[in-house]
């Protein structure tokens, strides 16, 4: 009995005992909070999986919209079980798009270990849209440690499943795409890319996007404009009546040299002091990249086809103010012909120059004539129209911020010649789009050089004019439920115009031509795109083409040339309405 009281006190003191209650606690604790935070690490795991499967499905649903045909409703779930509908000898319309979405979900999601099971992509299409979903059984490593403890199988493995909508639209679409072509997109960013090769890849793909949402051939539909302090419409226009030659007849300031310039004289210009020299003969013919097939002269020519033709050079002061505001990198297209004035010293037997300079005796005997030239006068021959480039400047204010259709001086387009143009020229809409536009574009970009001043203005004025039923371009008709939109990229801030600037410096009064532009055009139901261009963020915010755009989504400020890539595909994903919709 004694030995039984005592166990009975010891068993006691044991259950009333105090001392170690909280090492007792917290061991028996520590394996539920452990649990609990192994399964909040399994559960982060599973939310990592899914946001990679939504995004791959994204991917892969982008693509299946983007196919050139598709079935207005069908499903495939990629099996090849022949009692599904979906495989075997029994494919449905959906199969093929179902694998092109499997294919870009396994290019883009990466499973999170060997041992996850993924299941097949599963496709629907039905409304304009397509919706895929997918599944992993991740397998766990503390919910499995858990279950082991519970000799169970439950928790060995955890269930994610995601999936993504694509909707797309019919609406036509017209799409300007207007491209700085200018010296500065010559420079590459640090991973050593151009900005103009950045831009030619991108519009490819862009090309490629437009085409591939074209269920119809001509549904939509794509111009191109590049754009330096000039635009190149092409010398196909030459004959044109659209063109205005006014400018490309003009004299230089100061009018013509001094009776006292002639064959063998200096030139009366200098570019040191007012921007032009000579060069030695009338230009034929002018190239973008090389100038006039000419050269630059000291002195008058004195034989030759040109002997005595006294010919302005390209103009090389760049200047906001005085007479050659804005006129940096002009050609003038013409040259001063020198016709001697002759003063008649003597005639007869005995006639003689002596005492006078710039005198000469023809005939003999009573016949015998002594002349003197005491000058030349000097009448101004202009080049012919054939040597036009096909350069366009800004037309005169404020037709330079419109789409008026040109038909008389005033409106029509001011011919030039001048180192700042592209050597691309505008592609219009034709009358009737084939197929075969895709390609004549695509040649286009490829031929883009980079070279001359920022003029944003007048590449968005013939951007916008590349979609307007008139001249110069003559679009077609818009269609009916025909959506038009310019897409604008430009590397820098506006230097130079027909007026302002000095092609160095950002210029107040480009900005000025360039706001009106832009509210014009969105005011005529254009959605404008932008695109800024600023390696590295050196230049800022470019505001005239943050304003100029449609809204604050639509304006973007890149500083890689990289950037220019992706962010031109996700304008194209947009303006074809192919978009995500979870």
């Amino acid at each position: 009995m004694r030995t039984v009281s005592r166990l009975c006190a010891r068993a006691r003191s044991f259950f009333t005992a105090t001392s170690g209650n909280l090492a007792v606690i917290l061991a028996l604790s520590a394996i539920p909070l452990t649990l609990a935070m192994g399964a909040g690490v399994d559960y982060a795991r599973g939310l990592v999986v899914h946001s990679n499967m939504a995004d791959a499905l994204d991917a892969a649903g982008l693509a299946v919209g983007a196919a050139a045909t598709k079935p207005t409703s069908c499903s495939s779930d990629g099996s090849s079980s022949s009692t599904t509908g979906n495989g075997g000898s029994n494919n449905t319309p959906c199969a093929p798009l179902q694998l092109v979405a499997q294919q870009y979900f396994n290019a883009n999601f990466k499973q999170d270990s060997g041992a996850d099971t993924v299941s097949k992509v599963s496709i629907s299409i039905a409304n304009q849209g397509v919706t895929l979903s997918v599944s992993d059984n991740v397998p766990t490593t503390f919910l499995a440690a858990a279950d082991h403890l519970l000799n169970s199988t439950a928790l060995n493995n955890m269930l994610v499943t995601a999936s993504s909508t694509v909707v797309w639209g019919q609406t036509k679409l017209w799409v300007a795409l207007v491209l700085d072509n200018t010296g500065s997109m010559s420079q590459t960013d640090s991973s050593g890319t151009s900005k103009i090769s950045a831009l030619q890849t991108a519009s490819h793909n862009l090309i490629t996007t437009l085409q591939s949402a074209s269920t119809t051939v001509g549904d939509v539909e794509m111009s191109l404009v590049t754009f330096a302090k000039l635009v190149n419409i092409g010398t196909s226009y030459v004959n044109s009546s659209y063109i205005d030659w006014t400018d490309w007849d003009a004299q230089p300031p100061g009018g013509a040299p001094s009776t006292s310039v002639g064959p063998g004289s200096n030139c009366p210009w200098s570019s040191n002091s007012n921007g032009f020299g000579c060069v030695d003969g009338q230009a034929t013919s002018w190239s973008s990249s090389s100038g006039p097939n000419t050269n630059s002269t000291n002195t008058v020519p004195s034989s030759g086809t040109y002997s005595g033709y006294i010919c302005p050079g390209v103009i090389q002061t760049y200047t906001s103010t005085g007479s050659l505001a804005g006129l940096g990198g002009h050609y003038f297209n013409g040259c001063y012909t020198s016709t001697a004035i002759n003063n008649v010293v003597g005639s007869g037997r005995f006639a003689s120059c002596n005492g006078y300079s710039n005198c000469t005796c023809t005939g003999s005997g009573n016949g015998k004539v002594c002349t003197q030239i005491t000058g030349y006068s000097h009448a101004w021959v202009t080049n012919p129209t054939s040597s036009w480039s096909g350069c366009i400047e800004d037309r005169t204010q404020n037709y330079d911020t419109t789409n008026t259709a040109p038909s008389s001086t005033a409106t029509n387009f001011p011919a030039a010649n001048d180192d700042n143009c592209p050597t691309t020229t505008v592609t219009p809409l034709p009358g009737t789009w084939t197929a075969a536009q895709w390609t004549t574009l695509g040649t286009e970009i490829d031929n883009m050089t980079a070279q001359g001043s920022t003029n944003q203005t007048i590449g968005l004025a013939h951007g916008w004019q590349s979609l307007t039923n008139a001249g110069p371009y003559s679009a077609p008709a818009l269609p009916s439920n025909t959506s038009q939109y310019i897409i604008l990229i430009s590397d820098g801030l506006n230097t130079m115009d027909r007026w302002y600037g000095n092609g160095s410096a950002q210029a107040s009064g480009v900005d000025t031509r360039m706001a009106l532009a832009c509210t014009n055009a969105k005011a005529a139901g254009i959605t404008i795109y932008t695109i800024f261009v600023d390696l590295n963020g050196t230049q800022g915010n470019s505001t005239v083409l943050q304003n100029c755009a449609t809204d604050t989504t639509k304006y973007f400020d890149l500083t890689t040339s990289g950037a220019i890539i992706t962010t031109l595909n996700g304008i194209a994903s947009q303006i074809t309405n192919l978009r995500v919709s979870r």
